[in-house]
């Protein structure tokens, strides 16, 4: 299946997601409320069958926090980028945790480095960060650190 067809699929999944195709990879940009049906309905759905998620992460901006999740399907192999915007001064989205396993500790060291709150996660904690590090995410771009001396 090729970009164009993904691209369409997807549109009937979710009409309100919107397309980049500057690069290799499909991208599309959901909004953080649409983002767990999406993503349930991306691992389910038979011609599609998303059911790897490699890489997740999270960008900051300045003026928003944006998720980015890396998706592919062992099936059929392709791949898509999935971007949801998240406000800035309380960025929370739904786990999916619960649909890739793989997102479990990749969501804890979002929720650590960037302050991403991610709902429901069966168990958001710091994951590599000493004690003492809750709500400090050193990844922000406005994260200052007077002892080391690091300002972003």
């Amino acid at each position: 299946m090729g970009n164009e067809e993904i691209k369409t699929k997807i549109t009937e999944l979710l009409a309100a997601s919107a397309f980049d195709e500057s690069g290799e990879w499909l991208n599309i940009t959901v909004s953080s409320q649409d983002w767990f049906s999406f993503a349930s309905q991306l691992r389910n759905d038979e011609t599609l069958y998303f059911d790897h998620l490699f890489c997740l992460t999270c960008i900051d901006f300045k003026t928003n926090l944006t998720m980015v999740y890396h998706l592919s399907s062992t099936k059929f192999r392709h791949n898509i980028v999935v971007k949801s915007v998240l406000d800035i001064t309380k960025p929370e989205i739904e786990t999916v945790s619960s649909i890739w396993q793989t997102a479990n500790f990749h969501e804890r060291e979002v929720y650590e480095m960037f302050g991403v709150n991610f709902l429901n996660h069966p168990d958001l904690r710091l994951l590599i960060l000493p004690d003492g590090w809750e709500g400090k995410n050193p990844m922000r771009k406005d994260f200052e650190d007077p002892i080391n001396m690091i300002k972003l």
